[in-house]
């Protein structure tokens, strides 16, 4: 059974690739790779509802932890 043989070639667009390429960035290539906006992604109802869910648990426990401060304070 004959191998192919292993090159050296890489996906350019494998993630995992990134951080080499970071290295070879000069300060003001790095800035604004960074900085270009990202769309926002399409969650669904049960996601959506889920970190609503999440943001009042945690309006209600940072409530808790307030109160609970200022009443041993006294």
């Amino acid at each position: 059974m004959t191998r192919a043989p292993i090159t050296d070639q890489t996906d350019p667009r494998d993630p995992s690739q990134d951080g080499e390429l970071i290295m070879f960035l000069e300060p003001d290539q790095l800035v604004s790779d960074r900085s270009k906006p990202v769309t926002r992604a399409q969650l669904g109802r049960a996601a959506n509802l889920g970190l609503w869910a999440l943001r009042v648990f945690v309006l209600i426990v940072s409530f808790m932890v307030i109160y609970t401060f200022i009443a041993q304070l006294h």
